[in-house]
């Protein structure tokens, strides 16, 4: 079970049109006996099946988290999704997907169909990872009309990733401003959690080093924030990236270093970042449907629709996600009779 399958964990192994597509980040994988059943949360909240939040689960939650890609890569948007991680969470619980806004009535319903059959909330009658290998929407794909979905697709699945572009430069705008003293403390820790002294943190390294340091956490939340900082998705973290780990991990609740993050983006000191600014300080990032990209991160980061970024919400933005089984954890507090089997918690 890879237990934390979304897009970002999906890579080509070269820039070759032709280039062989591989699956990464196995931080979280299980080998399982079959049958098995698991209760312990992993993953990320809107590729988490409904089982994973009432703790009883197996090997299909694979096949509901590849729907959910599936249906982003369709339509650009996740099919569960709400302002707060414990919304995300109600939303996959309560299960009520979208067939009919655009691009849906242009995509067929073979495909639909698949979408349906990966995202069964019933474990039981849900396709197996063999059954939709052989669902005739994969079987015909030589055969299968390539319509084009539109750029409204393209510019969703463009604002995810600069969205994450977005927070991850916030966070290295607060590494930089780090006063002399912290930054001298963060070296200090990185050399005492770099054993092997190759200058580089693997994932044992890190999850020893802030055992060391008093930072007591499942596997699972070091992997997420490891994730978090490894810019160049090598599977190891530098300095610089340790540096922005240290800000995630400690300084996000800072209001003064949170609030040197707005004044970054905030350039006419008018105590709000506005279209102008982000599209500015984003340029690198935006490439083709610019307006559309960033006129959506305005509209989930802007929750009074005012039309601009407040420092309120700027800072909401930010704290959003920092542990991303928050959700789950929220969830199963409030169902305490939810099936708790032992989960055999083993990370290779």
């Amino acid at each position: 079970m890879h237990m934390d399958l979304k897009p970002e964990n999906f890579l080509f192994a070269n820039k070759k049109e032709s280039a062989v597509l591989k699956a990464i980040d196995f931080g979280l994988s299980v080998f399982f006996i079959p049958g098995e059943r698991f209760s312990e949360i992993f993953g990320s909240p809107y590729y988490m099946a409904p089982e994973v939040l009432k703790r009883n689960y197996g090997p299909k939650v694979d096949v509901w988290s590849a729907g959910v890609i599936l249906y982003i890569l369709l339509c650009g948007v996740p099919p569960f999704w709400a302002e707060t991680e414990q919304g995300v969470a109600q939303a996959i619980i309560r299960f009520v997907i979208d067939f009919k806004r655009d691009p849906w009535p242009r995509v067929s319903d073979n495909a639909k169909d698949l979408v349906r059959g990966m995202l069964n909330p019933d474990q039981k009658r849900r396709l197996t990872a063999h059954q939709v290998l052989g669902h005739p929407w994969l079987q015909n794909i030589k055969k299968a009309p390539n319509v084009n979905l539109g750029e409204t697709v393209k510019a969703r699945l463009k604002q995810f990733s600069v969205m994450n572009k977005f927070k991850k430069h916030a966070l290295r705008v607060i590494a930089e401003h780090l006063w002399v003293e912290e930054a001298a403390d963060i070296k200090d820790m990185f050399e005492k959690m770099d054993l092997n002294k190759d200058q580089m943190l693997s994932f044992e390294e890190l999850k020893l080093g802030l055992h060391k340091f008093g930072q007591q956490m499942p596997d699972a939340d070091v992997q997420t924030l490891m994730e978090a900082a490894d810019a160049d998705g090598n599977g190891s973290l530098n300095y610089g990236e340790f540096v922005t780990l240290f800000v995630h991990l400690r300084k996000i609740g800072n209001d003064e270093h949170m609030h040197k993050a707005f004044a970054y983006f905030d350039r006419n000191q008018s105590d709000y970042i506005e279209i102008d600014e982000l599209r500015e300080s984003l340029a690198d990032d935006l490439g083709q449907n610019r307006e559309e990209i960033i006129n959506a991160i305005i509209r989930d980061v802007d929750t009074d629709k005012d039309g601009k970024i407040s420092y309120d919400e700027f800072a909401t933005m930010m704290k959003a996600g920092t542990y991303e089984r928050k959700a789950s954890r929220q969830y199963s507090r409030k169902h305490p009779d939810s099936t708790r089997e032992s989960c055999k918690n083993r990370v290779f």
